[in-house]
């Protein structure tokens, strides 16, 4: 029995438990400043290896860059899967991808792309200028059915060699690059199948690309819904191989579904949350909910060829004086997004401030209303000349938008307006109000890119289908405006350009907008390298995905 011993046996009960936490103090006092050391003198490194399960409302149907259009769940995947000569970095700005260099003529109308060398398919293939000129001209064909065709068409391209590709313009167009961040498909896949069986080929569910990710396999359920959709790390990747392994995606037909999974912990991470949801959250700590930038609005698009009311641009004034836009965001969107007055969303190049606002007052909705001749009744609406301040405002079921259209109507009835809801599935407000533009006023959201060309928007030859001007809105002033933007290079002449858009549009008053909301993502904290902060449209929350990692190592610095 050594000295130690002998004399921790001559302490009282009370005296050894005071050396037993003692000792262990100091042990932990030891080891708190050997962990100390260690971390002072390494750094955590990502890895390679690891999952990432992401959940998605929605099925894939058509995992194909030419296919996918408004698919959210086909244009998530081809996203990762393929690339295109340019893409958007995590700030939203154009930045070249399988293009090496380019050249564009002294006239703006020859655009000459070298592209990179030694880049390979998924399945060893080596890509070359004729993928992307068989990629370009299916897309271009009406019988491929593409929605993209529209903007591509008057677009000549050539292969000038394996590794050249040329573009020629009938005018100039400043916004073509961005048309060249399509994903482009192997052409020695796709030759093969004719146009017509284009959309039923293997391949849409099978994808092979050039992208960071490659297909891996697909689980279905018996009545033929995809269950989960698995990628796995492109190790031939010629730009920055990816850090995690595979990348899992499920699929849930509702967002109460998905907000399950999440919460359970089955999934690491959502495609999107609404606002209304945040509160939701089980594992608000273990949970990184990023706010990102993108250039959508929500607006009322009001159709005066429909509503005698609506005619008025007084009577469209005072509904934007009675629109309480911070009360919407507020109850709306938990605070997340932003008031808008125009149809460039702030943060957007070309947004202005210096643009007529009619803030909320009704004070003075009502004293517009009341200049104008528009009376109340004894019901408390208003009319004049025998013609109601009345009219239907049609918009989607989605929650967001049908809480929007009833605080509306609360706050424009205020005022003696009458207000008929109509909340419909977004496919029969495409097919039978949108396509036919019939509607008296309409809420719904248009997507800008960072660098927008609203020409689709609101430009006159828009007015029908497949156009995209809700409003209807034809000023001939306004047309040459927005054919000059579309041509306009010189960036500080286009932001000019775009400045006097939104001066006529907001003194015009053929919509009333009403805000820009973030887009929200959920992520598990365990996933890192995360950069998105700007995007365009919500598959390119992606972009940066090589640089994600959920392994780490500890290395000296």
């Amino acid at each position: 029995m050594n000295t130690f011993q002998k004399i921790f046996q001559t302490f009282s009960s009370r005296e050894r438990l005071t050396a037993n936490i003692l000792i262990l103090v100091i042990i932990a006092s030891l080891a708190g400043t050997i962990l100390g050391f260690y971390f002072h003198f390494t750094k955590e490194i990502p890895i390679p290896g690891g999952e990432y399960i992401e959940g998605v409302v929605g099925q894939p149907l058509y995992v194909n860059p030419v296919l996918a259009g408004s698919n959210d769940a086909d244009a998530d995947l081809a996203a990762l899967v393929y690339s295109g000569l340019f893409k958007y970095d995590p700030e939203g700005k154009l930045t070249a991808d399988l293009a090496e260099n380019f050249e564009i003529s002294e006239d703006k109308l020859t655009y000459s792309f070298h592209l990179k060398k030694d880049v390979k398919w998924h399945d060893g293939e080596p890509f070359t200028a004729d993928d992307v000129l068989f990629t370009i001209q299916a897309i271009q064909d009406p019988a491929y059915k593409s929605p993209l065709r529209q903007s591509w068409q008057g677009v000549g391209a050539e292969a000038v060699d394996e590794n050249t590709i040329r573009f020629i313009l009938q005018t100039p167009y400043a916004f073509f690059l961005n048309n060249l961040t399509v994903g482009i498909l192997p052409r020695h896949i796709w030759e093969a199948v004719a146009p017509g069986n284009f959309p039923l080929a293997e391949y849409n569910l099978r994808p092979v690309g050039t992208g960071p990710y490659k297909f891996s396999d697909f689980e279905k359920d018996g009545d033929g819904n995809i269950l989960s959709y698995n990628l796995e790390a492109n190790e031939n990747y010629y730009g920055q191989k990816p850090y995690i392994s595979n990348l899992q995606f499920s699929f849930y037909f509702d967002e109460d579904s998905l907000f399950q999974a999440y919460n359970d912990k089955q999934v690491f991470g959502m495609s999107y949350i609404s606002p209304a949801r945040l509160a939701d959250v089980k594992s608000k700590k273990s949970s990184n909910i990023i706010s990102i930038n993108i250039p959508r609005y929500f607006a009322v698009f009001f159709s005066q060829q429909k509503s005698k009311a609506l005619a008025s641009r007084e009577v469209r004034k005072s509904l934007s004086l009675a629109t309480d836009r911070q009360a919407i965001i507020r109850n709306v969107l938990s605070g997340e997004g932003k008031e808008i007055f125009s149809p460039i969303t702030p943060g957007t190049f070309g947004y202005t401030d210096d643009v007529k606002k009619f803030e909320f007052d009704v004070g003075k909705a009502n004293e517009t209303l009341d200049s104008d001749g528009w009376k109340r009744g004894n019901d408390g609406f208003r009319k004049k000349d025998d013609v109601p301040l009345e009219f239907s405002l049609v918009t989607t079921d989605w929650p967001d938008l049908a809480e929007t259209a009833e605080i509306l109507r609360q706050q424009w009835e205020a005022v003696g307006a009458k207000v008929n809801i109509e909340s419909l599935p977004v496919a029969d407000i495409q097919q039978n109000y949108i396509r036919p533009r019939e509607y008296e006023a309409l809420l719904f959201g248009q997507v800008l890119g960072v660098d927008p060309d609203p020409y689709a928007f609101w430009h006159s030859s828009q007015t029908r289908d497949p156009g995209l001007n809700l409003a209807l809105y034809s000023n001939q002033n306004v047309d040459k405006t927005l054919e000059k933007i579309r041509q306009e290079t010189n960036e500080e002449k286009r932001a000019d350009l775009l400045k006097e858009f939104q001066q006529a549009i907001t003194d015009d008053i053929p919509a009333l907008f009403l805000y820009s909301p973030n887009y929200l993502y959920l992520v598990n904290k365990k996933v890192k390298g995360i950069s998105i902060r700007s995007m365009v449209t919500p598959e390119k929350r992606f972009s940066g995905v090589e640089n994600w990692y959920v392994k780490t190592k500890r290395v000296k610095k």
